[in-house]
């Protein structure tokens, strides 16, 4: 089951004397995060209206409510949480944390391979790093000659490993 809640990002300071908080931003970038018109505390538990502005590799945000920097600092160090729902995601983009923990199958034969444990954005394309049930790592590219079905919400992702992956012999 997918979570409805994610973290997107920790209060790391204020900034200036309105009230205004720094917050070091977990989404792909501050444009993202400075998107969200609410945050959450507590995994969702306290609703905050927001807005944000990019600020060089963070996002400055005000929140509804909070005009000094007294006020401000209550939420120093407190980690805000967005709501899936608000991402709008373009079609076949997936958070990382719906992928981790996903098994790594075969599309032919119906292997697993292991679990994804990590991802890495390299710039020309994604890494999934996959462990096995001895704990040993393989890095799988993402693209399309390899990655051929992602599916979060039934916990698999579909493959045709390149040569070399995973220790072929032949």
């Amino acid at each position: 089951m997918l979570k409805k809640y994610l973290e997107a990002g920790k209060i790391v300071g204020t900034h200036g004397i309105r009230g205004e908080v720094r917050v070091e931003t977990w989404c792909d970038s501050p444009v993202f995060f400075s998107k969200l018109k609410k945050v959450y505390l507590k995994n969702g538990e306290t609703e905050l209206l927001v807005k944000s502005r990019p600020h060089k590799n963070i996002a400055i945000m005000k929140i509804a409510g909070i005009d000094t920097i007294e006020a401000a600092d209550k939420y120093l160090g407190k980690v805000v949480y967005m709501d899936r729902e608000h991402a709008n995601l373009p079609e076949d983009t997936f958070f990382i944390v719906d992928l981790i923990g996903l098994d790594v199958v075969d599309m032919d034969s119906g292997s697993v391979y292991g679990k994804i444990s990590d991802v890495f954005k390299t710039g020309a394309n994604d890494v999934y790093e996959v462990t096995d049930n001895e704990n040993k790592k393989y890095l799988v590219p993402v693209i399309d000659d390899v990655v051929k079905e992602i599916n979060p919400k039934d916990g698999f992702v579909k493959i045709i490993p390149m040569k070399g992956i995973f220790d072929d012999e032949d």
